[in-house]
Formats: structure tokens, sequence, C-alpha cells
């Protein structure tokens, strides 16, 4: 059974995520050490409420959470097996290669246990995170057959500490998944973005929302993504290679008319997407969805969620889409099937603008 992880906390980089972890650690009353190699960075989550600044004498760390890119993770795991009776894990995206870089520089392998928040922004430093940012999100942990089981058990109740729901799974099976879940929808939605870029301005101007969603991942940072991108080279680069075939296929198809090469991808893109988890990591649901047009002005949203829960319906999933050209904005609200006509109906009775 997982209880509240005991400090202090060593958090060893100070930025999105590590104090993003500060936050939730003292948010539970845990006593949270910063070290980052930027002092700039370092200061920032410090102004934040993240942590104080590790100095000599003070009390070693019985935690340290290393959260800095994977390409130097490992070293400064291995660093950080000097405090004797530390648990030493980390957030990086990539796990088998900080592991074994890690050991390869004389880490305790025993006090080893990786680790993977499955959260994060588009937008990174210390400046963006949140207290909140891993509640009820899924937090990956990647014991080896090295780990000590009370290791294993600190970096779970680290996990329930900051708001998480861990899971376990073997660091290689890991890498695997997170190359198809996570790393290669980074590469294709920068693919994308980047057509933009000789793209005829007028053309950009009717975007719509299949582009928003598919290029908002790449604002994220290049450096960064380079370095996650590559630690798991292989097993993106075999996700890659797979998604190029059914490419080549489509392309083949689309020069000599659409047929069954696109069909194909199509039916299977829908039975794929069925697989994606739905709220709260349960199969997908089917929702109805309500649009509302609301102005574009402060308090017009908070007055539809009021309105929403006064009709005592509850919204699944909110999408917003302004209007171009006009100061509004189209809201769509994700409901259960049963109660979105009487959603629709309450909210037109107040006055709210539902399109059908």
């Amino acid at each position: 059974m997982s209880v509240p992880v005991a400090g202090p906390v060593l958090v060893v980089g100070s930025g999105l995520l590590g104090a993003s972890i500060g936050l939730a650690l003292r948010r539970a009353g845990v006593d949270v050490q910063l070290q980052d190699a930027d002092p700039t960075v370092l200061a920032a989550a410090v102004e934040r409420g993240a942590g104080t600044v590790r100095e000599n004498g003070m009390p070693e760390p019985r935690l340290v959470v290393v959260a800095v890119p994977p390409d130097a993770a490992g070293p400064v795991m291995a660093d950080a097996c000097r405090f004797a009776d530390a648990t030493i894990t980390d957030v990086t995206s990539v796990k088998a290669l900080p592991l074994a870089t890690a050991l390869a520089h004389g880490g305790d392998a025993r006090r080893l246990v990786g680790g993977h928040p499955l959260a994060g922004r588009e937008i990174s430093g210390p400046a963006a995170a949140r207290l909140d940012l891993f509640d009820d999100r899924a937090w990956v942990v990647c014991p080896t057959e090295q780990s000590d089981p009370q290791r294993v058990q600190d970096v779970i109740d680290l996990v329930v500490t900051c708001g998480g729901v861990p899971l376990r799974m073997d660091p290689d099976d890991h890498d695997r998944a997170v190359a198809l879940t996570s790393h290669t929808p980074q590469i294709l939605s920068s693919l994308i973005a980047a057509r933009l870029l000789d793209a005829d301005p007028e053309a950009v101007t009717v975007s719509g929302q299949a582009l928003k969603d598919m290029t908002r991942v790449a604002q994220s940072d290049p450096a960064l993504w380079q370095a996650i991108l590559r630690a798991n080279a292989a097993s993106v680069a075999d996700v890659l290679a797979a998604i190029a075939s059914d490419l080549d296929a489509v392309v083949t198809d689309l020069r000599g008319g659409v047929g069954v090469a696109t069909h194909d991808v199509l039916s299977r893109g829908v039975a794929g997407r069925q697989r994606v988890p739905g709220k709260h990591g349960t199969a997908a649901d089917a929702y109805d969805v309500v649009t509302v047009q609301v102005a574009d002005r402060p308090g017009e949203l908070a007055s539809l969620f009021v309105a929403a829960g006064d009709l005592d319906v509850n919204l699944e999933d909110v999408r917003i889409d302004h209007v171009l050209g006009k100061p509004s904005g189209l809201i769509e609200l994700s409901v259960r099937p049963e109660v979105s006509g009487r959603l629709a109906s309450g909210l037109r009775e107040r006055g709210f603008d539902v399109r059908a």
C-alpha cells in the first residue's frame, strides 16, 4: 500500500517536470531540495515555490528525482548514487538507454528505478510548472530484475504523492510503446506543420480543427525532442518505416484513383482509434457533440459551463474553435448521448446560440 513519500526529496533539474514535481510534493508537505546546472532556471523554480536550493550541510535526500533530458540523465543518475541510502528515479520519456548509461557510470542497480509521467505541456521551463500536472495521470514505473522491491515502492509512493497513477512496465517494453504512442506522433505533427512553411498564406487561413489538433505538439522544444528521439531511435524508426509503407501504398493508390489501399488505411484507422483509452483510462466512449457559438469576451465560457451544471449535465470533453474573422468562438461540448437533447434545448432556453 502506498504512503506519502518520505523526504527530503532532491529534484535534479528544475524545468517543467522537475518544478512541477517539486510543487506537487510541497503540496503534500514533503521537504524538497532543488538542483540545476542553470542558476537562472533554479532561481525561477525556487521563486515558484517548488523547493529550496540544495546546499552543503543539508540532510541527505532519501529519494532523488532526475528531471533532465535523456542524453544527460544516465550520468546524473549514477552521480546521485553518492547519497548512500537514496532511491534514484528519473522522469525521461525513454527508459532503457538512460538506465544502461547510469550502470555504465557505476550506478547502483538495486537503487535505480526508472519512471515516466505521462504528462507535460507544449511550453517548457519552471514558469510553466503546475502542482496539479500529474493529477490522475498515468506515471510509468520501470524497475529491472535488479531493482530492490523497497526502492520500487519508494517510486510508487512518489507517484501517488504527486497525484499520479502508477503503471508498471519493463523498460524495453516501455520504449517500444512510447515510440508508437508519443514519439512518432511528435515527428508526424512536426512533418505536417513543416508543410505550412511553403504553403500560400491564403491557404493557411482556411486551417480547420483537424490541422490544429494534429499540429499542436509541433510547438514543442526541438532540442529536447531531438535528444528524446536519439535515445529511442531504433524503436521510432521501426514505427516510421511501417507508416512509410502505408503511405507509399496510399500515394500509389491516389495516383491511380482512390481504391483498396486508401480504404484499408482509413478503415484500420477507425478501428485503431477505438483502442485509444478514453476518460479515466477506460475504453473510449462515443459522445454526442453539442456546438454553441459564444462571444469572445470575459465570462461567456464560464456562463456556458454554469448553465450546463444547472442542467445537471456532465461535460465529458470541451473543444474551442475560434471563428475566422469574428469575435466569437464555437464551443463543442461532448456529452453522453442520453443527455445531449436536454443540454441543447436547455441552453437554447437560456439564450445560448446552439448550432444544429
